[in-house]
């Protein structure tokens, strides 16, 4: 009898919230599925170990696990502790309540779970829903994630590159049509908001909207379309022509 594929689930929402429950439902039909999530949301958590306090994790039950930790602290939990260092076939980081597109992908704690899979070279996913609404429906994004996990091994990847999947906002019929993207650009419209307390103290609001640079091929084009956007990403910063150019150079300090 074969095994079952082994899979890892976290997010940065929270172990209650909708889209890492619909995920589970999902995959726990086929597969072998844990789940080590953040016992309170995480979000723009980025690639962030905890390291100046010990970390706390409850058991649930025997596949579902929480901790006051990052989404990256999650990864390491669930591999050191959880499984003991049985490498699960894959982590999925997801359905995250939102889009993680273009520039926005550095701030995120749901990538950042799949870049330390990526990392520890166990193919990961990261998944999100553009303009997700609190009660929106996310059984037909998990059942996609099922079928993209299904065809996985075909698509011949290189162990340190992970997939950043955007869903559009489920209108109600299975998502079909998807574009194999390159990660676009955010035009910045950041706001810090100046607020003073009860005790005259300064404090500060980071909110603000995004602004998509519109470019054909990117991930928040085909979103916009209403396609599925998967781009293949790794944790590589080097820009390869510059390099070259500099040892072209052969520059003295």
């Amino acid at each position: 009898m074969p095994k079952k594929t082994r899979i890892l689930i976290t997010n940065d929402d929270g172990y209650f919230s909708d889209g890492i429950v619909a995920l589970y439902n999902e995959l726990s039909k086929k597969a072998e599925v844990y789940v080590v999530a953040p016992d309170r949301e995480q979000s723009a958590s980025s690639h962030s170990l905890t390291l100046n306090r010990p970390l706390r994790m409850h058991k649930l039950d025997k596949y579902h696990y929480t901790t006051d930790g990052t989404p990256t602290d999650c990864v390491m939990l669930a591999l050191h502790v959880v499984l003991k260092k049985r490498k699960p076939d894959f982590i999925i980081s997801g359905i995250n309540h939102g889009a993680n597109m273009g520039d926005d992908v550095t701030y995120s704690g749901t990538v950042a779970a799949a870049i330390e899979g990526a990392i520890l070279r166990i193919p990961s996913i990261a998944v999100s829903m553009a303009n997700y609404e609190p009660g929106t429906p996310m059984k037909r994004a998990a059942k996609y994630v099922a079928r993209l996990i299904k065809i996985h091994h075909t698509l011949s990847l290189d162990p340190s590159t992970f997939l950043n999947v955007n869903l559009p906002l489920d209108d109600g019929l299975p998502y079909r049509d998807f574009e194999i993207t390159s990660q676009g650009m955010r035009q910045y419209k950041d706001v810090v908001i100046r607020k003073t307390d009860p005790r005259g103290l300064s404090y500060y609001w980071i909110g603000g909207r995004p602004k998509w640079k519109t470019a054909q091929g990117t991930d928040f084009t085909a979103v916009n379309k209403g396609k599925v956007s998967i781009t293949p990403m790794k944790l590589e910063f080097t820009d390869t022509d510059v390099l070259q150019w500099f040892q072209r150079q052969k520059i003295r300090l």
